[in-house]
């Protein structure tokens, strides 16, 4: 299956439903989302079990078993920059197809088994939309109806991962009733949101401390 997962170098991710998920035992997972993590914080703990038969990511230099996947063939890894990779989940959770992107389209490498459209005169790159079947992400705070509030650096990819998901599971670490959220605090709307789970707390505060 495929699964998305929100927060940036681990900060941002979720560690309660990540640790269930390595206990699980489940593996041959397609993987998208910013990072690899840490070869122990975030989704780090399932990349590195070899759990991950394919990932599309921006980087996975903080995660060296990693690149050790990578390099000895045992996990397909397909780099996105940062900015687009963040455009296609965000692109798949609006229903888009795709985006359109001028990045590069002189490199033959990025290029590889992409379309190509023209616009005024211009040459652009097709990258697809990004969706999964399930979306982990964290939030600081949910009410009972799923509508979500992140905090700080940990919301990075979350709201986009969380409106991807065909099934967005979200691990909050306060739970609160209907209308305890102000409107303008919410950043994820419920309707995007199918579970909510206590969360366990953290493993990843001091990874940029």
């Amino acid at each position: 299956m495929t699964l998305m997962y929100g927060g940036f170098g681990g900060v941002g991710s979720p560690p309660t439903l990540i640790e269930a998920i390595k206990k699980k035992g489940v593996s041959q997972l397609k993987l998208i989302g910013n990072d690899t993590g840490f070869p122990h914080i975030g989704i780090g703990k399932i990349v590195s079990l070899g759990r991950v038969s394919h990932i599309i990511t921006s980087h996975i230099g903080s995660n060296p078993i990693a690149g050790e996947l990578m390099t000895d063939g045992k996990m397909v890894v397909e780099f996105s920059p940062q900015g687009i990779l963040a455009e296609r989940i965000r692109a798949g959770g609006m229903g888009l197809p795709g985006i359109l992107s001028n990045i590069a389209t002189d490199n033959d490498i990025v290029q590889k088994g992409k379309s190509f459209c023209e616009i005024g005169e211009k040459r652009y790159m097709v990258e697809t939309a990004l969706t999964a079947d399930i979306s982990i992400v964290y939030a600081k705070k949910a009410d009972t109806f799923g509508n979500l509030i992140f905090d700080k650096s940990a919301r990075n990819t979350n709201p986009l991962c969380a409106m991807a998901g065909d099934i967005t599971i979200a691990e909050v670490e306060e739970i609160v009733p209907v209308g305890n959220l102000q409107a303008e605090e919410i950043i994820t709307p419920g309707v995007f949101v199918d579970y909510i789970i206590q969360s366990e707390g953290v493993d990843w505060k001091w990874a940029w401390q």
